[in-house]
């Protein structure tokens, strides 16, 4: 059966809206994941569910229509190697949300666009000057500002979240280099089976059902909308570049503050004004300069900071 990929279209507009919408249904992931591992449930069996529903709904609405092309890659060591790293992604930043506030993960994640810059030179032999290496290192001051190593509030799962944000940065060089390869459907495809191959071995040890009607709606949003979300994601991508959409991607910290005080009584503290800011800042000069050098970066969006 022949595989048919949607070309890449310039409508920037059109790809910001579908960037925002996809972020609306970011919005249940990470605090469903949070609902659950909060509640008792491991976190390997949260991780099964978020791919087994992903999988299972991808299937069901795009097989009828799309039959085998949809499982045809024309790379595959490029989408085993973006699944493992969603897969990583995943289940270090929902093991972080067991003891972080939903402020804290989301500001550290977010250092992917500085991960994705210093990466750039080993992985894609790009030249990184001497002012975007001074925005990595203010970035990464950021992030000491937010977790105060060596004071008492200092908390070790910080670390996962920084690993998280390196397993993002290497999903989104993989997303890049399929943009235009293979379609949506069949790049979520592989992320979502792969993963569920990986963790299925490990997920039904100490398995735990859902008590009550808010932890069964997070346990299926937390795998539908992460699907809904990277769908609408990848099309975006295929609308506008990813210098683009990069600056709208900062706004999911804004939601995530505010879900995270309305849902689970953690408001943000004066220590994540001060240090979210920095790392924002660093990732939008790196943005700029990227623009000014007019190189073709690798994208930094919503979708690849989100398991």
């Amino acid at each position: 059966m022949s595989r048919t990929i949607a070309p890449i279209e310039e409508r920037a507009s059109y790809g910001i809206g579908i960037l925002l919408l996809g972020q609306l249904f970011f919005v249940l992931l990470d605090p469903s994941a949070k609902w659950l591992v909060v509640q008792g449930m491991p976190v390997a069996e949260v991780v099964f569910v978020r791919y087994f529903v992903h999988v299972v709904l991808l299937l069901a609405i795009f097989l009828p229509t799309q039959g085998r092309a949809m499982l045809i890659t024309a790379n595959w060591r490029i989408e085993a190697l973006r699944g493992l790293a969603l897969l990583g992604l995943t289940g270090l930043n929902f093991l972080a949300l067991r003891f972080l506030p939903l402020t804290v993960t989301g500001a550290l994640t977010f250092t992917m666009p500085l991960i994705v810059c210093a990466l750039s030179v080993p992985m894609l032999g790009e030249r990184v000057g001497w002012r975007r290496w001074l925005a990595i290192a203010v970035g990464f001051c950021g992030i000491l500002i937010i977790t105060r190593p060596g004071s008492e509030a200092f908390h070790p799962a910080a670390l996962l979240s920084l690993l998280a944000a390196g397993c993002a940065a290497l999903h989104s060089i993989f997303t890049r280099k399929l943009a235009g390869v293979d379609s949506a459907a069949t790049q979520q495809f592989y992320a979502g089976a792969i993963a569920l191959a990986c963790i299925t071995p490990f997920a039904f040890d100490g398995w735990v059902w859902p008590a009550d009607g808010a932890a069964w709606f997070a346990f299926v949003a937390v795998g539908a909308s992460g699907l809904v979300g990277h769908l609408l994601v990848s099309v975006a991508h295929r609308y506008s570049t990813p210098s683009t959409l990069g600056p709208f991607n900062y706004l999911q910290l804004l939601y995530m503050a505010a879900v995270s005080w309305l849902l689970f009584n953690q408001p943000p503290d004066v220590w994540f004004f001060l240090g979210a800011p920095v790392i924002i800042l660093s990732g939008l000069y790196i943005w700029l300069r990227e623009r000014r050098l007019a190189r073709v970066p690798v994208p930094v969006t919503i979708e690849d900071v989100k398991g």
